[in-house]
């Protein structure tokens, strides 16, 4: 799809911020700008060389990198500017340059005269326009900044955030009427039990006072906030409900959307709480809609906002406001914590702000009570008891993402160790689901915790050999995720918030199986399933097998990996591409499998023919699949040990993350 393309005259500013104060700033509590090599705070007091931003250590890999790819966009948006203008100005000048007579063709000079002094106007009119687009690298953008007023220019905040996150234009909205109310009480119903259950960034009050300021028969003023908010459910209900771009759910999904963003001057002006919920609401959308608007690019917008206004350190006792106040402040903080790391891993990039850098408690559990005098008929209040278990989790996947991809490149010692350190974490986060949770959000949170655990055995900066044990539990983790995610991807309803993301966690789960049957195909499937040197209490258990060989088993993980990618594909048209990756990575490893259950079957039946007695059993400590892979296959180790996998140098476009 063709991106938006922007007008000349409204360019973008480069974004710069600080992700984390230096130790001079953080040790006095005052603002840090971050600026490199030194914080303005540290050049005043003359102290620029002990700037903590300085140090290379520091400053590697803490750096937002959604910054450099805005930084990116707005270099090549001007140098496209510039070469634009330069040709028009080259087209005017040589206009201006051609004389009404020609001169006499003996008279050379004066023709050479004509095109020196034309090349030099052009240069110059060329240096003015470059001068002029340089400075746009010096402003930078500031979350609580009144530089984007629409009285005072009109380059505003949201025209700003539109243009670093378009993908494409949204169509014209079809039709500006309402829907009737009972198909949007429906439509909010619909958010309340699959979304906000888990991110509950507004509070089911304000959304259904919006709902009765909207529609005909109240006289009270509705506000742009209570419009994008409104607007903004129904997009994201709509569109999570679709099974294919191309269905009325996906359209109307679309057309709320650009209704929505008729309010985004105002709703996203930076200074406000409100800001920041309209940012996750959109954030939540982009999840839904990828073809239209870059979540990431948002998150990082939403998480400036959060930094900005203070959200991410709880306020001091004394100025703490009234506990409603609070639970909320710490509820849209938490919002903004789990989406940053949610999107963030699945792309395998650097988190907006680290956990050192926050201080939030937990707001508290109870629930959320609607406005009771609407005229319609909802559940509620809905608990937090299930986003609680997300925001833990989102915790403990902070942790050991940034100890294994940000902290640093050394290897960690005993990494093996760490390692099963956090997936006995993750599986004690697992064991304290409460019995009133919704089977919806259970099988939503097992999905998480397999997906966490190939993650972190995967291999990483810190952790670059992946051990046998390790190998067997991502292969293991691998077939569970998928038996888990299938059926939920071919289900006609869609429940709780799966997104385009899972279509790239699909792709993830099944790179790292690709990678380990390519890698360790024999081991995995005759080798011992004991890790040496550890005790069994510490290890992260097997799933049980049942069932089917191991043979059969990756066959079929693999068709589920095509058939859910292929489904996918029918919402999010990115998810076409992962699967043709997939395929091309795939096809080797099929080959393999069925290679070796061709031989299996082969031998099976050689053995029956010998005639041994039901009773008979192989001698201890053979294995005839061995025997046949080292005498009768001996080239296949050596065709695949060293397979292709080049392919999958990301989660979000490859099998693992960054570093490898």
């Amino acid at each position: 799809m063709h991106r938006r393309q922007l007008p000349a005259d409204t360019p973008l500013l480069r974004v710069s911020r600080p992700v984390s104060a230096c130790s001079r700033c953080r040790a006095a509590k005052v603002k840090c700008d971050g600026k490199l090599p030194a914080c303005s705070a540290c050049e005043k007091s003359g102290r620029a060389s002990e700037c903590s931003s300085a140090n290379d250590q520091f400053a590697k890999g803490k750096e937002r990198s959604y910054v450099a790819s805005l930084e990116s966009r707005v270099e090549k948006l001007e140098k496209r500017l510039a070469y634009a203008r330069l040709r028009k100005a080259s087209v005017a000048m040589h206009d201006l340059d051609t004389p009404t007579e020609l001169p006499d063709r003996k008279d050379s000079l004066a023709t050479i005269r004509a095109v020196i002094h034309g090349k030099a106007a052009r240069k110059r009119e060329a240096a003015d326009v470059n001068e002029l687009v340089s400075d746009f690298g010096f402003l930078s953008v500031h979350a609580t900044t009144r530089d984007f007023e629409s009285s005072t220019t009109n380059m505003t905040f949201a025209r700003l955030i539109l243009s670093a996150a378009n993908h494409d234009e949204l169509p014209e909205p079809r039709s500006l009427q309402l829907p009737p109310r009972h198909a949007a009480t429906k439509l909010i119903q619909y958010y309340l039990d699959n979304i906000f259950a888990l991110y509950p960034i507004v509070s089911e009050t304000a959304l259904f006072n919006a709902l009765d300021k909207i529609y005909p028969g109240n006289s009270q003023r509705v506000t742009d906030f209570e419009n994008w908010m409104f607007y903004m459910v129904l997009a994201i209900s709509s569109t999570a409900q679709s099974r294919s771009y191309l269905d009325s759910k996906y359209e109307e999904g679309v057309s709320w959307a650009g209704r929505a963003l008729a309010y985004a001057d105002h709703v996203l002006m930076p200074g406000h709480v409100s800001q920041i919920q309209a940012l996750v609401l959109f954030v939540q959308y982009a999840m839904l809609d990828p073809a239209h608007f870059d979540s990431w690019q948002l998150m990082g917008f939403t998480c400036r906002a959060i930094v900005d206004l203070g959200f991410h350190q709880d306020p001091p006792g004394e100025q703490q406001p009234d506990r409603k106040a609070l639970d909320m402040r710490r509820r849209i903080f938490y919002c903004v914590y789990s989406l940053d790391r949610s999107i963030s891993m699945v792309h395998a990039r650097a988190f907006s702000f680290t956990d050192d850098s926050s201080n939030v408690e937990y707001p508290s559990v109870s629930p959320t009570f609607p406005s009771m005098d609407h005229r319609d008929s909802v559940s509620g209040p809905h608990s937090m008891e299930a986003a609680h278990l997300l925001w833990q989790l989102r915790r403990a996947q902070s942790s050991w993402y940034q100890e294994l991809f940000q902290s640093s490149r050394e290897p960690l010692p005993q990494g093996s160790t760490y390692l099963w350190k956090m997936c006995r974490e993750m599986r004690e986060w697992s064991e304290s689901f409460p019995d009133s949770l919704p089977l919806v959000f259970k099988d939503f949170f097992d999905l998480e915790l397999l997906y966490s655990y190939v993650y972190c055995l995967a291999p990483s900066c810190r952790v670059h050999v992946v051990s046998d044990y390790a190998k067997n539990l991502i292969f293991e983790y691998a077939i569970t995720y998928m038996q888990r995610i299938f059926p939920i991807s071919q289900d006609p309803i869609n429940k709780a918030f799966y997104t385009y993301h899972d279509a790239l966690r699909v792709y993830f789960i099944g790179s790292q199986l690709m990678a380990v049957l390519s890698d360790s195909q024999d081991q995995i499937f005759n080798g011992s399933r004991i890790a040496s040197g550890a005790s069994s209490s510490s290890l992260p258990p097997l799933p049980a097998v049942t069932g089917l060989g191991q043979i059969d088993r990756s066959i079929n993980c693999i068709n589920h990996i095509k058939e859910s990618l292929r489904t996918f594909g029918r919402r999010w048209e990115d998810s076409k591409a992962l699967l043709s990756s997939f395929d091309a990575q795939a096809e080797p490893i099929i080959i393999s499998l069925h290679m070796r259950k061709q031989q299996q079957q082969q031998y099976t039946k050689e053995e029956s023919s010998m005639g041994h007695s039901p009773n008979y059993m192989p001698p201890t400590g053979y294995d005839h699949t061995v025997y046949q892979m080292e005498n009768e296959w001996p080239g296949m180790n050596l065709m695949y040990s060293n397979a292709d996998v080049s392919g999958f140098s990301g989660v979000g476009h490859g099998a693992g993350p960054p570093g490898l």
